[in-house]
């Protein structure tokens, strides 16, 4: 699809805007750029022109289809439908249609608001064409890694839930448990385990188990940014607070409103956005770079780290009293070498994954090459795991993995595979052996876990598989329906509050009435 000038279409934007001749030369700018533009003057006659250009998905595949709109800026305050209708119209219609806001009424609650309807991103008017424009490219950008990320999921089965934390052993079962423990409230969560264990996918477990999963949920990666930039993402900054702050900034906290902030390498955060983020925690509220003005916030935050945070806060490297708001419910992942009984179930997932992404049958494991796997301590755990299985079906055609399919790496001894993991440990504990010329002063006792959540004795693990003969992995079962699942929560939370109705109804997050209706219609009474 080309212009009049041959220039390739970039996207198809409308724009919904009451002001005429301010939306004319917004066009003509985004039409000199390569943007295909479509007006309406209000959030009505927007309504008719995204239902007569977006697709109708119950038409078969040949059928003649419009080119859909790709990007819809609007404004806020229009006759006949206002913008804060038509954001939350479009968003339940074409919820994978981005929208951005673009009004002359900015506040921080309308931003808020709009941020929590759906909004992609909110710019106020008079906004620099420029801005415009690069916020446009990155809304697109994004938009089409998300579409490629949809595509892959679906090519894989992909969900993201809790059933993708495979594994049969009691710490991974314990993991589960916490999981459903605390997915019902918002207390603050602190996650620990080597790379590679999975402490996102828990993370996320915990949002899309609980009550909040229909709000946002946003993971950033503390050290992947410059200390400037991630306190201007987290906390949001205000126009002109430094250079390159055209206009103000929502930072991730008020944007995970209602919802989740997941901070993963929570210890590579600098002192002073520890400060910060102290504060956020104790106060419940955060003022953007260049503010002077405090905002609330209500989200639950969940924080990740592959390092020992009593270390690095004996070490003066992280905050005691940070430590301490950060770890209210700590779930600690075991490195894969310590739970080597979940590595057929991980296998298995494994290679119904990639067969599904390579597009040939599941392949079988040789015992011989079973016994490698089972025996290998996994420094880089499942992510490692996960590699080595890809590797079979990038390189081999074969409809078997043998040994002579696995990496060099595996048939090192166990020391020797072991020395690259955690060098930073391995160095601490060396110098810990020394004779220290002032001891460090010891941490105060950290306050107990509520008793639901305390660690249980230690369980004896399950003995690992021998296997003799090929291993064939099985396909997941078929997931239970919304009412079979319901059912059965009912029943565990009678069990556990020995019958009692108020309490059972108060683990389940519901009132006691509606606890009676569903026990009528589960025939439970």
């Amino acid at each position: 699809m080309t212009i009049n000038d041959g220039q390739e279409i970039k996207a198809r934007v409308l724009l919904v805007d009451d002001e005429k001749n301010r939306v004319l030369m917004l066009s003509k700018i985004l039409r000199r750029h390569g943007y295909e533009v479509l007006l309406a003057h209000d959030g009505l006659e927007g309504e008719q022109l995204l239902d007569a250009n977006m697709p109708d998905p119950s038409l078969p595949d040949d059928a003649n289809q419009p080119t859909p709109i790709t990007l819809v800026m609007t404004d806020l305050q229009m006759p006949k439908l206002d913008g804060m209708t038509f954001l939350k119209r479009t968003r339940e219609k074409y919820p994978n249609l981005p929208v951005i806001v673009l009004t002359g009424h900015g506040s921080i609650q309308s931003a808020v608001e709009a941020m929590k309807a759906g909004a992609v991103d909110y710019l106020i008017k008079p906004a620099d064409p420029e801005e415009i424009l690069i916020v446009m490219a990155r809304t697109l950008e994004m938009q089409d890694l998300r579409s490629e990320n949809r595509q892959l999921k679906a090519q894989l089965g992909y969900t993201d839930d809790a059933h993708e934390i495979i594994g049969r052993s009691p710490a991974i079962q314990h993991v589960l448990e916490m999981i459903r423990m605390v997915a019902r409230n918002r207390s603050t969560v602190l996650i620990t385990g080597e790379s590679g264990t999975g402490k996102e996918l828990v993370a996320r477990a915990v949002h899309d188990s609980g009550p909040f999963a229909r709000y946002p949920f946003i993971a950033v990666n503390c050290g992947a940014l410059s200390e400037t930039l991630l306190e201007s993402q987290l906390f949001g900054h205000k126009r002109g607070a430094f250079t390159g702050a055209v206009s103000d900034h929502i930072g991730f906290f008020q944007a995970a409103e209602g919802g989740t902030l997941f901070l993963d390498e929570i210890s590579e955060m600098s002192p002073h956005l520890q400060v910060k983020l102290l504060r956020a925690i104790q106060q419940r509220e955060v003022i953007p770079v260049g503010d002077t003005q405090a905002h609330r916030i209500n989200l639950r935050l969940i924080c990740a780290t592959n390092r020992d945070l009593e270390y690095e806060v004996r070490e003066r490297n992280f905050r005691q009293d940070l430590f301490y708001r950060l770890s209210v419910v700590n779930i600690a992942l075991a490195p894969l070498r310590e739970r080597a009984v979940d590595v057929p179930d991980l296998i298995g997932h494994f290679i119904l994954r990639f067969a599904k992404l390579y597009d040939v049958a599941p392949k079988t494991v040789q015992p011989q090459a079973m016994e490698v796997l089972l025996q290998y301590p996994w420094p880089g755990n499942i992510r490692e795991l996960e590699n080595i299985i890809e590797r079979s079906f990038a390189l081999s055609q074969k409809p078997t993995i043998g040994i002579e399919d696995l990496p060099p790496q595996l048939f090192r001894a166990p020391g020797e595979a072991m020395a690259a993991v955690r060098p930073r440990r391995r160095q601490r504990e060396a110098q810990e052996a020394e004779p220290p010329v002032a001891p460090p002063t010891p941490l105060p006792t950290p306050r107990p876990l509520p008793a639901s959540a305390k660690e249980r004795p230690p369980v004896a693990p399950p003995p690992i598989p021998h296997f003799t003969e090929p291993f064939v992995p099985k396909a997941p079962e078929e997931p239970l329906t919304l009412d079979e699942t319901e059912k059965r929560q009912i029943v565990d939370a009678l069990r556990k509050a020995k019958g009692r109705k108020v309490e059972a109804a108060r683990l389940l997050g519901i009132d006691r009435k509606r606890l009676y209706r569903k026990m009528k219609k589960y025939d439970l009474e």
